[in-house]
């Protein structure tokens, strides 16, 4: 238990003493950059995803009307 104990007390101490954290403008522009990013890929994403569905609806539909 004892053990358990000092983990936490050193854990803390490394939060709270040790870690550097963000600077308010450093956080934000990386929220920013994350944002953007995340927004273009899920565009890349609704593109490639369309162009594949539309290939495969006209492949499809070639077939159907090759074998009627």
């Amino acid at each position: 238990m004892s053990s358990l104990v000092e983990f936490l007390k050193g854990s803390y101490t490394e939060f709270t003493q040790k870690v550097e954290w963000p600077k308010w403008s450093e956080l934000q522009s990386s929220t920013t950059v994350v944002a953007v990013t995340s927004v273009l890929l899920a565009l890349f994403t609704f593109g490639v995803d369309s162009a594949f569905s539309t290939s495969i609806k006209n492949v499809v539909g070639s077939l159907i009307n090759l074998f009627h």
